[in-house]
């Protein structure tokens, strides 16, 4: 081979690494500029998981509210058959208050 040979095929070889890598650092930059979107997207997600875990995170504590509600409401339903049962006493009673709170 000649030296002009030579010269040709190192000259076409760095032509086409030159070529190679222009295609592979702009494939490199789009995946780098895709990793960046998706990186945001899931940082989005994540909050986004994050505040739907603090407003669930409450159920639970509904669910006992509920308990002590439903306990409150069976003693308010106690006290009202007892306040209803004083009134129709009272009410049908001539001698009261004196019969509730004198001796038997």
């Amino acid at each position: 081979m000649s030296e002009e040979s030579v010269r040709q095929v190192w000259i076409t070889t760095l032509a086409i690494y030159g070529v190679v890598l222009l295609v592979v650092a702009a494939l490199l930059a789009l995946i780098l500029r895709e990793a960046r979107r998706i990186h945001a997207g899931v940082s989005e997600i994540w909050n986004v998981g994050q505040k739907v875990a603090n407003n669930t995170i409450h159920i639970a504590l509904l669910d006992t509210t509920n308990h002590v509600a439903g306990r409150i409401l069976g003693s308010a339903k106690g006290i009202a058959a007892a306040t209803a049962a004083l009134r129709a006493h009272a009410e049908a009673c001539p001698g009261c208050p004196a019969c509730v709170v004198g001796p038997r």
